[in-house]
């Protein structure tokens, strides 16, 4: 597969249409062994079953080869940019192109997480602008619908087709837009009580959120992880979001849901999902949300945000 760069950004972002076990093989493991012969470092998160095919192609090779399974490392989409590209990418010495095969999007994903999965690929672009990476994203195009393929189309800059080496561009390439559609209103929460908070009841509110993932039948050390995102969340509305917000905490479908809203609007796409310095003082509340949450969707605008995080039971 060419790998070649532009003039204007070396990052390169092909998604991998294949239709069977044989193209998924000729377009992986290929891309793998030349980041191997060219000395590069080169990592492979998708999901476990895939993960054996291309350990058992390589062989040997599969040494050298780090692997994550996408289904546990990537459950949460949010937490994928940080979590593991630029976990994998930013480890390797200064200059050094690395080599990503992520998969993110598998038959299966619920209807909850797919947006979160769209926004994250358009997302990849500008994470990774100006950086010497590729990184390629395979798409089953048995399993997956049309619509999951044609989005494929306008997160990745270029496309392969099955066995093929020759990327060719895609004529839909438009990332930002797809940003855009995709902030779109949550589903309607259910009719649980709302429960408002500002400066002096944050204490209050996260006891409250403690209890009632408690009872709700979180375990014990969720029930901590819901108490910390929560208020972190919280914490960012009464600092950025004009000085309170609201709370809201309900079972759903396997998991326990915490909802926070405010009047603030995020204007970053890509806030919670680059990885702090060291060096840096705070500014880490939303990072810590995408690390910790199963799942993180959000919906933002002039008029507010809102930030729904699941915790599986």
């Amino acid at each position: 597969m060419s790998t070649a760069t532009t003039e204007q950004d070396p990052f390169v972002h092909p998604a991998l249409l294949y239709g069977d076990e044989r193209e998924y093989l000729a377009g992986t493991v290929p891309f793998v062994r030349a980041a191997l012969t060219a000395g590069e470092p080169v990592a492979v998160a998708v999901p476990a079953e895939n993960l054996r095919l291309i350990r058992d192609e390589l062989g040997t090779d599969a040494d050298a080869v780090r692997f994550l399974d996408m289904r546990e490392v990537g459950r949460n989409p949010g937490r994928i940019i940080p979590g593991v590209l630029r976990a994998f990418a930013d480890t390797q010495a200064p200059g050094t192109r690395v080599h990503i095969v992520g998969e993110p999007v598998w038959a299966g994903r619920t209807p909850a997480e797919y947006p979160a999965c769209v926004q994250h690929e358009a997302l990849i672009n500008a994470a990774f602008r100006g950086r010497e990476a590729t990184i390629l994203c395979p798409y089953d195009t048995r399993a997956l619908p049309p619509e999951v393929i044609a989005d494929a189309y306008v997160t990745h800059p270029t496309l392969l087709r099955g066995g093929s080496r020759a990327a060719e561009e895609s004529s839909a390439y438009a990332p930002e837009a797809l940003i855009a559609r995709y902030n779109e209103p949550l589903p309607p929460a259910p009719d649980v009580p709302a429960v408002r908070f500002d400066a002096e009841s944050l204490s209050e509110t996260r006891h409250l959120v403690t209890d009632e993932g408690a009872r709700l039948g979180l375990a014990p050390a969720r029930v901590q992880d819901l108490a910390l995102v929560t208020a972190e969340l919280a914490t960012n509305s009464v600092v950025h979001g004009g000085g309170t917000g609201t709370v809201r905490v309900w079972a759903e479908d396997g998991y326990v849901v915490s909802e926070v809203c405010d009047k603030g609007h995020l204007v970053d796409p890509l806030a919670g999902r680059r990885p702090a310095p060291r060096e840096q003082r705070g500014g880490r509340g939303l990072l810590l949300v995408n690390l910790v949450s199963d799942l993180v969707r959000v919906h933002t605008g002039p008029e507010g945000t809102t930030v729904r995080c699941w915790f599986a039971r």
